[in-house]
Parts: C-alpha cells; sequence; structure tokens
C-alpha cells in the first residue's frame, strides 16, 4: 500500500516543528503576560453543540464522526433510500470535530461556570478541523491560538485584545494591518438599505469582498434577492474609509450609531498607547460568522511591507454578545481573538523570519573513536544532560565520516570527539562545526561554554 494522509492535513519534520512551537510559545507567554488561564476542549463536541452556531456555509464544513459500532442500525430509513444526506446525518452521527475553539468555550463556560470567576480570560491553544477545499494557507486541520473573555461587557478588553494583536506580531518580526469594525454599523448598513431582515445575507456576502470583487458581492446580493436600490447604498457605504463619515448616515439607525459610539471609544482606550502596527477601520470587514454582534477584528500581514506576499488573513475575531444563552446561561458577554497559526507559520517561511538556530535544538553531539571510548562517552554524556546541555551520543563507533555526516544532518553547532587520548588526559576535543576551530577542554569547562547565552 502507497503510505498517505487524508488531504487538507500535513506532516511536521522536527525542524518544522520546533518553528511552530516558537510561534506557539511566543503567543502563550503574551497571553499569560495579559492575566490569561489555559484550558482544553474535547476534540469531538456532540453535533447539538457545533451546529447552528456558524451560519449555513460553516455547518455544511463540519466534520461529523459516525456513531460507534453498526451505525446504519437506527438510520432513518425513509433519509437513505432517498439519498438525504442532511436527511440522514441526525441518525448516523451524533458528534463532530470541533470547528473552531469560541463555540467549545461557550459550552465550558456553562458548565463549569460555578467554578471559575468571571470576568474569566482563557486562552486555548489547539487543533480544530474543517472541510474546506484545501489551498495555500487554508488546511482542513489547523491549530487556533484563541484568547477570549466572557462576563463583561466593558470595551476596555477590545483594546487589550488589539494590543495582544501588536504585541505577538512584533515579536515574531511580522508588519500587520490590525482591521476593526463592528457588526452593529453592518446592522445599521442593513437598516439604513432597508434591508434589516437581510442582514445575515448581506454579511455574507460581504465578507467574501476580498475574493470575489464588488461585482461578486453585487450578484451575490442580487441572487439573495436585496433590490438594486438597497445595492446602491451598500456600495456607497461600503466605499467610507472613516468613522466619522458614517455618523449622518445612520441618523435614523440607533443600532448603527451605537457601533460607530463602541469603535470611537476602543480607538479613545488606544490613544497615547505605544503600538507598533498600524490599526484602521475596515467597514467592509464583515467576520461571515453569526454569533458576532459588536466589535471584530481581522489581521492580515502589511501589503505596504510585503508587496508580493499572498495570504488572508493571520488573525481574526470579535465580540459575542450572548453565545452562552444557547446552553442555557443567559446574559453573559464575551469578547476573543484567534491566530492563525498555520498562516502565521507560512508567513514567517516564506519572509524567512525564522532564525537559523531553531533548528539547532541539539547543543552537541558525542562520537567515541571505539568501543571503550563509546563507554566512556556515555558517563559524559550523562554528565552534559545532568548540567541542562542538551547533549546526545552517536550510538556505535564507525568510521568518523559517516559521524560527521550524521552531526552535519543535525545541523549541531559542536561535536565532542572521544578517542583514548582523550581518555587519559581527561581533556575532551571540542569542534565548532561553523568554524572549524577546535579546542581540548575539560568536562567541567565544556559544560561552562555550552551554557554561556
Amino acid at each position: 500500500m502507497k503510505p498517505s494522509i487524508p488531504k487538507g492535513t500535513r506532516d511536521f519534520t522536527p525542524e518544522q516543528v520546533i518553528r511552530r512551537n516558537y510561534i506557539f510559545d511566543t503567543i502563550k507567554q503574551v497571553f499569560i503576560k495579559y492575566g490569561y488561564q489555559p484550558i482544553e476542549t474535547p476534540v469531538m463536541e456532540n453535533l447539538a453543540t457545533l451546529t447552528g452556531k456558524y451560519g449555513e456555509e460553516g455547518d455544511k464544513l463540519l466534520f461529523k464522526v459516525l456513531n460507534n459500532g453498526d451505525f446504519l442500525a437506527k438510520a432513518d430509513e425513509a433519509a437513505l433510500a432517498a439519498k438525504d444526506s442532511s436527511g440522514l446525518i441526525p441518525s448516523i452521527a451524533k458528534r463532530g470535530l470541533r470547528y473552531d475553539l469560541t463555540v467549545p468555550f461557550a459550552r465550558f463556560v456553562v458548565m463549569n461556570q460555578n467554578e471559575i470567576a468571571f470576568p474569566f480570560k482563557r486562552y486555548q491553544i489547539q487543533p480544530v478541523w474543517r472541510a474546506d477545499r484545501p489551498q495555500k494557507g487554508r488546511y482542513q486541520e489547523f491549530y487556533q491560538c484563541d484568547v477570549d473573555v466572557v462576563g463583561s461587557d466593558s470595551l476596555v478588553y477590545e483594546a487589550e485584545l488589539i494590543q495582544i494583536y501588536d504585541e505577538v506580531f512584533t515579536q515574531l518580526g511580522i508588519a500587520v494591518e490590525i482591521k476593526l469594525n463592528n457588526r452593529k454599523v453592518l446592522n445599521g448598513l442593513a437598516e439604513a438599505a432597508g434591508i434589516p431582515n437581510q442582514f445575515m445575507d448581506m454579511t455574507i456576502a460581504i465578507d467574501k469582498l476580498d475574493k470575489i470583487g464588488m461585482e461578486g458581492v453585487r450578484k451575490e446580493m442580487l441572487e439573495k434577492g436585496i433590490p438594486e436600490t438597497a445595492m446602491a447604498i451598500i456600495e456607497k457605504v461600503l466605499n467610507i474609509k472613516t468613522i466619522a463619515e458614517l455618523k449622518p448616515l445612520f441618523a435614523q439607525s440607533e443600532t448603527g450609531l451605537k457601533g460607530v459610539a463602541e469603535l470611537t471609544t476602543i480607538l479613545d482606550f488606544l490613544e497615547g498607547q505605544p503600538l507598533q502596527n498600524n490599526i484602521s477601520f475596515d467597514i467592509t470587514l464583515a467576520r461571515g460568522l453569526n454569533y458576532y454582534t459588536g466589535c471584530i477584528f481581522e489581521v492580515k500581514a502589511s501589503a505596504t511591507h510585503y508587496p508580493k506576499l499572498r495570504m488572508g488573513s493571520i488573525g481574526g475575531g470579535g465580540r459575542y454578545a450572548d453565545l452562552t444563552s444557547v446552553f442555557g446561561l443567559n446574559n453573559v458577554s464575551g469578547v476573543g481573538i484567534s491566530f492563525g497559526a498555520e498562516r502565521i507559520y507560512d508567513v514567517m517561511e516564506e519572509l524567512q523570519l525564522f532564525a537559523t538556530s531553531m533548528a539547532q535544538s541539539l547543543q552537541v553531539l558525542l562520537m567515541a573513536l571505539d568501543e571503550t571510548a563509546l563507554k566512556y562517552a556515555f558517563q559524559k554524556l550523562g554528565q552534559l544532560r545532568k548540567a541542562n546541555i542538551n547533549a546526545d551520543l552517536y550510538p556505535e563507533p564507525t568510521k568518523m565520516k559517516k559521524q560527521m555526516k550524521y552531526a552535519n544532518a543535525r545541523q549541531v553547532p559542536y561535536v565532542l570527539l572521544i578517542g583514548s587520548e582523550e581518555m587519559n588526559t581527561g581533556l575532551l576535543s571540542l569542534k565548532n562545526m561553523e568554524s572549524g576551530e577546535q579546542q581540548k577542554l575539560s568536562i567541567e569547562d565544556i559544560v561552562q561554554k555550552l551554557s554561556m547565552p
């Protein structure tokens, strides 16, 4: 059988895992710095938990898990005979792989409401699955790095999340554009266009603007029954660049004006803060998920800094007023953001932002010239490891050329050569693999040298 893996998934080499862990660790350290606590949730959730939270298109991308055992024993026979997949699923699959980390988090909050203190600030770094068409920067299995606060309506948290985005991407060395909008502003747009009942049709179409352009958005809206008169207003508003320009347009929309006020407040909090990246208002930012109700965010690599880079959003999120209510806990507002770890990795790799030294997790490789030296080297290996030096031993005293080839393949910065002379004198031959310099040093001096930053 020819070995293969499912489409939209990937294996990771040791070098890639080291680089990915660097991204995760950088993000995690900032989360902790801002007072967020870690949680984890199961890979699988009940389908009832997931369904209906991501919009019609999101529901289609849920991976379903077949019931245990003979899953057809209790299948809906009429749906099966009619080949009705949607009708058949409830009878053969009760569980699904999580689509994101936000909905499982809402479920977690409800189930643990008596054990956590509100406002509850959590971070979560785990994989999610979406049955999307694989392409560059888009996978069916990928990690999300989420940070959320629930139990407060304060816009301080929106401002804080922007700071987190700014700090993480500054540490990773990626210049980004942090865009924000407000779903209330989009509600105001729907009201101004006279289509308040078609708000979701409008936002789902606007959310595709980057992919299909304005003509594609117009076509989709018209197909959904949005009239030409409304389209004219929508297109006019989508060309607005500043928050101040929205106020006169929303004179008759209380919701729209509230969205404008919230955006203004968030920017006021950030005024005077030493942000390294550009923050901008973007009326076309829609975020197609159903549960967003307030401020929404999206992060992209800066087109100004990287004009040739072609990558979608590398972060996004927003405010959800009452996501926990579907699980029985009302009036618990939350806000959160996510880092797209896979795309961040791809961006950093394309821009060559990873340090070469990252692959060098192994500091020194010991090499023995004969069987007696091998036993001696094994003792010294233990001393190095006890001193917290990342060390390894080539397992047999074979030809030096073969051992050196292995050292080069591991990109190890130092090798330690041990033969009869080294055993007699106690001075070991430490070779710098980059410069070729070789020194005779005691094990104590080697520990000191390799312990230096």
